[in-house]
Order: C-alpha cells, then sequence, then structure tokens
C-alpha cells in the first residue's frame, strides 16, 4: 500500500513544501495544509500553542482513516511533528522526516527565533508565529523529554550553513530518537527544500523506499 505524505509547512507558509508536493504527488497521496492563520487561513481564537495544531492534524489523519502516514516537515512545521509523532496513540505515523526544524529548548543551543517587532516580516508570520510560539518563545524544554517514546524511523536533514538552528542543534536533538538518521548537507541553509531541492528530495525518496 503507498504511503501517505503529510508535508508540514514553515514560516513562509504552503510554498516552502511545495516541492514535495510536486516531486511525490504522482505516486503517493500528499496532503499539504496550510497551518490556520496563514494565507489568510482562519485561526480559532482557543488556539494557543503548537500543541492545538497538532491535534488538529491527527483528528485529520483519524477523520480519514489514514495509516502509514509520513510527516515531512520543515523549520516550525517540524515543532508541530514531533508533537504529533509523541501524541500517536493511533498509530498512524510510520515515520518522520526532519527538515531544520525548531521546537525543543536544548541546554547549550540556541535558535535564532525571527524578531516580532521586525516589520520587514510578512505580517502573518509575526501574527501567527508569534501567537504559536508565545508559551515557549525559545522552544519546549519539555519537547526531548517526550520524543524518545517515537518508536518509528527518522530521517533529520539538515542545511550545514543554517544560521537559524545550527547542525549541532540538530544532531543534539536526533539523539533523544531511538530510531534516528542524520544527514548534513554542506553549503546549505535553513531551507534544504528550496536551496538544494533535488538532494533533498532524493534523501526523503530513499527514506520512503527503506
Amino acid at each position: 500500500m503507498t504511503k501517505t505524505l503529510l508535508a508540514l509547512h514553515g514560516g513562509p507558509g504552503r510554498r516552502s513544501v511545495q516541492p514535495i508536493v510536486d516531486r511525490f504527488g504522482a505516486t503517493h497521496e500528499v496532503l499539504a495544509p496550510t497551518h490556520a492563520g496563514w494565507d489568510g487561513t482562519p485561526r480559532p481564537d482557543w488556539y494557543e500553542g503548537v500543541d492545538d495544531l497538532a491535534i488538529e492534524y491527527l483528528d485529520l489523519l483519524d477523520d480519514q482513516n489514514l495509516d502509514d502516514v509520513v510527516l515531512i516537515a520543515s523549520s516550525f512545521g517540524g515543532w508541530v511533528a514531533a508533537e504529533m509523532a509523541v501524541r500517536d496513540r493511533g498509530r498512524r505515523i510510520s515515520g518522520v522526516v526532519l527538515i531544520d526544524v525548531i521546537g525543543p529548548r536544548i541546554p547549550g543551543h540556541s535558535i535564532a527565533m525571527p524578531n516580532m517587532d521586525d516589520t520587514r516580516l510578512p505580517e502573518a508570520v509575526r501574527a501567527n508565529f508569534g501567537h504559536y510560539t508565545a508559551r515557549h518563545p525559545q522552544g519546549d524544554p519539555r519537547l526531548l523529554h517526550r520524543v524518545g517514546r517515537v518508536a518509528v524511523p527518522v530521517l533529520f536533514i539538515w542545511g550545514g550553513d543554517d544560521r537559524i538552528v545550527g547542525a549541532e542543534y540538530g544532531r543534539a536533538y536526533a539523539e533523544h530518537f531511538p530510531k534516528a538518521e542524520f544527514v548534513l548537507l554542506p553549503g546549505v541553509g535553513h531551507a534544504p527544500l528550496m536551496e538544494a531541492p533535488e538532494r533533498t528530495l532524493d534523501l526523503i525518496d530513499d527514506f520512503l523506499r527503506s
């Protein structure tokens, strides 16, 4: 049976995961939702954090009775994916790909979070990113303790020149998953799907075939 792919975007919005749709749309069922609040979509008033998005997407998998789902997530979307994986009581998720992600607060490793007062950032990014991360602006310190229960294979893909979350942050994060592989892409920044799409998509393809 063909795997279902759930692509979870980062701050720039759904366009940041469009390469996944383009590459795998003909061979897999690919879901690439827009997070509530981005690109003009409504955000419920009671959504307070990243976990609300995670629960929304887990409900989506339940409602559509989807199994053998691989999460493919970049940047902020990786935070959502991790929160989903630790809550997947229905065992619908069979693998996770995390691309230059944020999420946990890791002692000794900083995240260059965007300045929410910087008017150069798109309004949606400031409004939504700031809202969802307000409780943990430097990452959630609890997440590292929770991902140890994620039993499915996890692939980390990381740009070697990422200036937002460095490779050592990624390596330290990967060490907390029981079944994680870490792949570094030299000369690539925070957005491998946009900066090195073929290399990144080939790694994802290999992961899906394994």
